[in-house]
């Protein structure tokens, strides 16, 4: 039997920034998150196309997401790099789908890599993060 599914409790509570940019859940596990986002005017430079912040924002929200997902009890995380690769524009009106899987998962740092597609299936861009896990304090 696989895992179970979390992207509702994600949706549910997500933190406010995510909500407030349209981070939609559709996979949450240990192993892998995914999510989607609808190009709306206000994602957007000129021309209408996905700004390049927003599309980290959204990639380190679904990193972030993942690294929860591996903490130890009590444990928190915070993102202490991250790296895009911007390979293809996304206009206004997509959706927008990442990928996020872990490359490492040690017990101080883990690194996250999201792959941003397009509506058409393309790869929009890849981002790498590294998330410090934050032991509680004692």
């Amino acid at each position: 039997m696989g895992e179970e599914n979390k992207a509702e409790l994600f949706n549910q509570h997500n933190a406010p920034f995510a909500k407030m940019i349209g981070v939609h859940f559709t996979h949450a596990g240990r192993d892998r998150i995914e999510a989607e986002m609808t190009v709306t005017p206000d994602h957007c430079t000129l021309p209408a196309n996905l700004h390049g912040g927003a599309m980290m924002a959204f990639a380190d929200n679904l990193g972030g997401c993942g690294a929860f997902m591996n903490l130890p009890e009590g444990a928190t995380t915070s993102t202490i790099e991250s790296k895009t690769n911007f390979l293809r524009p996304v206009p206004v009106g997509e959706t927008v789908r990442g990928v996020a899987t872990p490359v490492n998962l040690g017990r101080t740092l883990q690194v996250w890599k999201t792959d941003i597609f397009r509506g058409d299936g393309k790869l929009a861009a890849v981002v790498t993060q590294t998330q410090i896990v934050l032991q509680p304090k004692t």
